[in-house]
């Protein structure tokens, strides 16, 4: 049985959204100085940032953005995994919290949003629709559900107001970031907020999820590996996205099974971003470990969520692949080149940060230079990644932000390395690279 999810009306209006975040910094401003006139007392010179992030604190800035969900709760998520190699680890921390689930709407508010979409007698649709949802996060939540002809669908239901909240949320999330005094001078988060604005927008129209569910549907159609929702028209529009329920367990429940079930499930999830990036140049790209599932009687992975999903030029999939040529040869001049091309460098940086970063580049290709299968459970790259990249941050030079594809698709990268370091798997990532490696 689901638990029980938490519920909270929605705060509407801009202002009323704005109010929300202002009340939100007041209290943190005034717990930072409670604290603060605490440890004076006590003799000692408290800093700022140790006055920021309290446990306290933390747990307002997460409550909050949950209760408000939308933008507010996603740009949080998204500046926590795209910006985390450059935020200091103690913002990066008060983010990660807000990965965790949102609360759910009430009911009365449901059943009026259902009203508005299926007129007063919804409920002679289906046989069962329980008012409880399966799963709720930041722009909507799941009730599984059974028609009047015993299919049973997924029904994602979009939270009231979302799109509407979208620009102003980004904005105010934004400004509350920088009140704490954490970002690195000189980061410029402009060019990563219109991005989110763009993502969100994406994300919170699910007519344009449904038809990316049947386009990618039909790419995958003969891959025995892989299976999707089928998309159901009749009970979707733009803020609802209706689909088959498909069985399976949270993929992280393998973590536990055979080597050679996690082995053939990262093995197969690596070669689904291949194709995804090189034959399709149509990639899912949010990373979060709820996209997959694994059907234990059928042995497949099961995909899921496809609001984040992007699509990349020839060109762009092109240079990524010399870039991994390079990589797996050695090669850092072709390195390089594919990174300049890409937009992951400028030709007016200095010499030593562009050597810095396709240095980064090199130890990212790792997994198709070194003995194979690859060990990710016995690797410390990630540890060596986040330590560079962090050091890159730092250097006053690089004021840098790569194309906003660029970002999303390590993002997606970043969480199969992480998911296979969970899975402790091993990996043949040189055959996997093979066909593209010409």
């Amino acid at each position: 049985m689901a638990k029980k999810a938490d519920t909270a009306s929605i705060p509407k209006g801009r202002l009323s959204r704005l109010g929300q975040l202002s009340s939100l910094a007041g209290r943190v401003a005034g717990n930072m100085f409670a604290n603060g006139v605490t440890e004076i007392a006590k003799g000692n010179r408290p800093r700022i940032k140790d006055l920021l992030l309290t446990p306290g604190n933390a747990i307002k800035v997460a409550d909050k953005l949950a209760k408000m969900r939308g933008a507010a709760m996603k740009v949080g998520q998204m500046l926590s995994m795209d910006a985390g190699d450059m935020l200091p680890a103690e913002l990066t921390e008060l983010l990660a919290r807000l990965r965790s689930d949102a609360k759910s709407m009430p009911e009365k508010d449901l059943i009026s949003l259902l009203e508005s979409q299926w007129g007063e007698d919804w409920q002679k649709k289906f046989n069962q629709f329980p008012l409880q949802p399966i799963a709720a996060a930041s722009i909507g939540q799941v009730h599984e559900v059974v028609t009047l002809n015993l299919e049973r669908l997924a029904v994602k239901i979009q939270y009231p107001g979302i799109k509407q909240s979208i620009n102003s949320d980004v904005d105010n999330v934004a400004t509350l970031i920088k009140m704490t005094g954490l970002l690195p001078k000189g980061l410029d988060l402009k060019p990563l907020l219109a991005e989110a604005k763009k993502q969100l927008h994406d994300e919170a129209d699910y007519a344009l999820e449904g038809r990316y569910l049947e386009q990618y549907a039909a790419l995958i159609e003969h891959d025995d590996a892989f299976e999707m929702p089928v998309f159901n028209k009749e009970f979707s529009s733009e803020t609802i996205l209706a689909m088959s329920f498909v069985d399976g367990i949270p993929i992280e429940q393998l973590r536990n099974a055979p080597q050679e079930t996690r082995d053939q499930v990262m093995s197969d999830l690596m070669r689904l971003f291949f194709k995804e990036l090189f034959d399709f140049q149509l990639v899912q790209t949010d990373p979060n470990f709820a996209n997959y599932q694994y059907n234990q009687d059928t042995k497949t992975i099961v995909l899921l969520d496809f609001g984040a999903t992007r699509s990349y030029t020839s060109a762009m999939a092109e240079n990524y692949r010399l870039l991994m040529q390079g990589g797996s040869h050695h090669d850092k001049a072709k390195i390089r080149q594919a990174i300049l091309d890409i937009g992951l460098i400028r030709p007016d940086l200095p010499e030593k940060v562009q050597q810095n970063i396709t240095d980064l580049a090199y130890i990212a290709c790792e997994p198709l230079y070194k003995e194979s299968p690859y060990d990710f459970a016995n690797s410390d790259l990630s540890l060596r990644l986040q330590q560079q990249g962090m050091q890159l941050g730092l250097e006053k030079e690089y004021v840098h932000t790569p194309v906003a594809n660029a970002i999303f698709l390590h993002r997606k990268l970043g969480g199969l390395f992480l998911l296979a370091i969970k899975l402790k798997a091993k990996v043949d990532m040189q055959s996997l690279f093979a066909p593209y490696n010409k």
